[in-house]
């Protein structure tokens, strides 16, 4: 095995082990990150023609925004339905940024969940201020 390779193995259980080990609360984030880090990618791919690249990194949007949606909690607080709604329209936007090659589309999405990114990186922050003793927990911010 090279030292590339195996440098490379160690990082992804490293990673693993991050995701694996973080509470709910620092998950919700990662998700948004990684989920902006997607659009953004697709957006550059679709205006350099790199179909295949766009098509991978939207569908990985996709698979996130599906677990967003299916970890939300509706019945845990009043502004999870249209949390919800905004879900269920991010999701028809990219798939149609994919079926239709759309880079507009593809915008509209990063426009629409980058202020929620940073809405749950800053609740998250003051769970954590707030009591900094112990983890915000996923119930705090309406996720399973």
């Amino acid at each position: 095995m090279t030292y590339s390779a195996l440098r490379a193995q160690q990082l992804s259980r490293y990673n693993d082990d991050a995701v694996l080990s973080a509470p709910p609360a620092r998950l919700l984030t990662m998700l948004y990150d990684r989920l902006l880090l997607d659009l953004k990618r697709a957006r550059l791919a679709q205006e350099n023609s790199n179909w295949d690249s766009a098509r991978e990194n939207l569908l990985h949007a996709q698979a996130i925004v599906a677990e967003l949606q299916s970890t939300l909690r509706v019945d845990l607080w009043d502004g999870a339905a249209s949390l919800a709604s905004i879900y269920g329209y991010a999701m028809e936007a990219l798939i149609g940024a994919n079926i239709y090659r759309d880079v507009e589309r593809t915008k509209e999405c990063i426009e629409l969940l980058e202020p929620l990114r940073q809405g749950w990186h800053e609740a998250s922050a003051q769970l954590s201020a707030e009591s900094p003793a112990a983890a915000p927990s996923g119930r705090a911010l309406g996720v399973a």
